[in-house]
């Protein structure tokens, strides 16, 4: 007679007690359930009015308290928010402009800033009717609306740097707490850039700081498919930003040489 060793019988434990077949393998514990999300975390799915409306309908006190507070604290955040989102488009400048609106303008501090970084601007030099200048710029206008927070300012390029070869546009010269942080020449000239890559670069050169998380009364996404996208476009920065940093020194001039010398400048 054939014995299964995985049945579960009397004749089988029988077996077992003697050493004659092997204990049983344990059944592994359940999984433990997931943690029930709390108070502040399912507020973070409801919106002002939600958040009013709940706190109308609290059961008790502390409910309520707990809520107000919530709410009061998400209120402040969005103040600050607005308070440091100070810009949002690209301001065309002259020359004679240049120390007051990129190199002081760095200097400032945002409002709430203890660590005192300054602001990053970005001045952009470009030459119309060159396709790698005006497909920058159309890149660079998306770029200012989506980080409020950093200063971009635009000129023609031979007007802020007298005889600057159309070769060496367009030119980006980035600035934070009134010193000269990075400097792109020729940006695109080898090949075609993305958004993508420009916006990467800028945030290795502390001109923009990296997306942040949604702010508190952001739905959450509603599925997993959702979620993975999300990650999946974060996977895609962050490797952007690495491919990018590793190609950068083609671009970039961060020490004088003598073949750009004349226009390593600080007006």
């Amino acid at each position: 007679m054939s014995i299964n060793p995985n049945e579960d019988t009397e004749f089988n434990d029988a077996l077992r007690k003697h050493g004659i077949l092997p204990p049983r393998p344990k059944t592994p514990p359940s999984p433990s359930p997931p943690p029930s999300p709390s108070l502040e975390d399912r507020l973070d799915d409801l919106d002002d009015a939600e958040l009013l409306e709940l706190e109308e309908k609290a059961k008790n006190d502390e409910t309520e308290r707990r809520i107000r507070a919530y709410h009061e604290q998400r209120l402040e955040a969005q103040k600050n928010e607005a308070l440091r989102a100070r810009f949002g488009r690209v301001y065309p400048i002259g020359r004679d402009d240049y120390t007051r609106e990129v190199t002081d303008a760095s200097k400032a501090n945002e409002p709430g800033d203890d660590e005192e970084r300054g602001t990053g601007v970005i001045c952009f030099l470009y030459k119309d009717g060159i396709l790698r200048s005006d497909r920058t710029f159309q890149q660079i206008r998306t770029l200012a609306q989506k980080y409020p927070r950093t200063k971009f300012v635009s000129i023609v390029g031979d007007k802020c740097i007298p005889n600057l070869p159309d070769a060496r546009v367009p030119m980006l010269i980035i600035y934070r707490k009134g010193d000269i942080r990075n400097q792109i020449i020729s940006w695109g000239a080898d090949r075609e850039r993305s958004l993508e890559e420009l916006e990467a670069m800028l945030i290795m050169s502390s001109a923009i700081d990296p997306p942040e998380k949604p702010p508190p009364g952001s739905r959450r996404r509603d599925s997993d498919e959702s979620e993975d996208e999300g990650e999946d476009a974060s996977s895609r920065m962050r490797s952007k930003v690495a491919s990018t940093n590793a190609r950068a020194q083609k671009n970039v001039r961060s020490s004088r040489d003598d073949s750009d010398s004349e226009f390593e400048f600080d007006i």
